[in-house]
């Protein structure tokens, strides 16, 4: 599922191509691509029309287009093969294409959702007072938010009585970071993924959430990490990130750190990779 990095490359593609244009229609291929507009293919494209779409948003990995005449929004969810592009209006419908707008201006670009396993889809939802989608209110800072409040996490942290992986994927703790970049962030800071959160200081989140940030900040450099085509910006461009990946998927490679052979282990459902020499696992007391 696409992480912070991914969804905000497609959020400022959006913003240069679709935002501040107005819906002429929309029109609803599949009626998966909007389950969670409880009110149906119909009602979700009779309400987008006429209306002018504002500057895109981003909380985490959640992307939304807010409507600048009323007070409700268009939330986005990638899910594990969505994709927002933008295309001619000439361009062929590619196979897996659910959900198409077009715009009253003279431009001769269209928006199209494709999802080729249709886990994701579009939804028109309510704002609330601070501007989001009501559905994702709960839904934590991400650390790339100026707002973001390092105090306030690292006190979280300390309460949860958890493991740093699963707070990090936590997003009503934090959010935005998703497999890929905690890997990546726990490498870089030394740390395994099962210490305890209780015993992080300030200097050591402090530390870790820099991490986080050099991590997420180096893949927006290069368009996200993009594993097969179905990560890619709204032209249909791929990402670099994966290039430069020095944790995940490097199982049996030798750490960049220190040269030990990097390992995988089962989590969640999910896979850990790290280094066992830099990111010693913590110990265990009786």
């Amino acid at each position: 599922m696409p992480e912070l990095p991914e969804v905000e490359v497609v959020r400022r593609g959006l913003e240069r191509w679709v935002a501040h244009r107005t819906v002429a229609e929309a029109e609803v291929l599949h009626p998966r691509a909007v389950r969670r507009h409880v009110a149906g293919a119909d009602d979700f494209a009779h309400r987008l029309k006429g209306h002018r779409i504002g500057v895109p948003s981003r909380r985490g990995k959640y992307l939304w287009l807010p409507l600048e005449d009323t007070d409700q929004s268009i939330l986005a969810h990638l899910g594990m093969s969505g994709q927002l592009l933008v295309q001619p209006h000439t361009a062929p419908d590619e196979k897996h294409l659910r959900i198409r707008v077009r715009f009253t201006d003279a431009l001769d670009t269209e928006l199209r959702f494709v999802d080729q396993r249709t886990f994701g889809g579009l939804s028109l939802h309510d704002n609330t007072p601070d501007g989001l989608p009501d559905v994702i209110a709960h839904i934590a800072r991400d650390p790339l938010d100026e707002l973001f409040d390092d105090e306030a996490f690292h006190r979280a942290l300390r309460r949860k009585r958890s493991t740093i992986k699963r707070a990090l994927l936590d997003q009503s703790l934090i959010s935005g970071v998703g497999n890929i970049y905690a890997d990546e962030a726990l490498w870089r800071a030394r740390i395994h993924y099962e210490r305890p959160t209780a015993t992080f200081t300030r200097p050591r989140t402090g530390s870790l959430l820099g991490h986080v940030r050099d991590v997420m900040n180096s893949a927006l450099a290069v368009g996200g990490t993009s594993f097969d085509s179905l990560y890619v910006n709204v032209n249909g461009e791929s990402g670099y990130f994966d290039r430069s990946l020095d944790a995940y998927g490097r199982e049996g490679l030798p750490c960049r750190r220190c040269g030990t052979a990097m390992r995988r282990r089962p989590w969640m459902n999910r896979s850990s990779y790290y280094c066992p020499k830099c990111q010693r696992p913590p110990r265990i007391t009786p």
